[in-house]
């Protein structure tokens, strides 16, 4: 009866101080190096002008990004960068408690990580 009742007390209180580990513990950013060869290219991320390479941006890791390398006499470069799910975080999730900071960590997104931390590009020069 005494192992029992410990045993009902670990797993509750591991899904009190873990509900989910990577909302609880993971970044809320992930880190993005951003370059161009020649340098200066001016950066856009989903429209929005966010400055000039070498950048390094903080970037929400559950959305995708099109990124807009644009330097006047070179033609304009595009990238995708998209989410994926770690899987460490899923590991470690159904370890620490069953299946409730699965289910957290999926609705949040908080278990998403960018799919790569540096885009560089070779711009190539205009024809005219």
């Amino acid at each position: 009866m005494k192992k029992l009742f410990f045993t009902i007390a670990y797993f509750l209180l591991l899904l009190v101080l873990f509900p989910s580990c990577a909302t609880l513990i993971g970044p809320k950013t992930n880190s993005l190096s951003l370059s161009s060869n020649p340098p200066n290219a001016n950066v856009y991320i989903n429209g929005a002008n966010l400055g000039t390479t070498p950048l390094n941006l903080d970037l929400i890791p559950n959305k995708t990004y099109t990124i807009e390398y644009k330097k006047e006499g070179f033609k304009t470069v595009t990238r995708t960068v998209s989410s994926q799910v770690n899987i460490g975080w899923i590991v470690l999730d159904f370890f620490a408690g069953l299946f409730i900071p699965i289910i957290i960590d999926a609705i949040t997104g908080d278990w998403n990580s960018l799919d790569q931390n540096s885009v560089n590009v070779e711009l190539s020069k205009q024809n005219n």
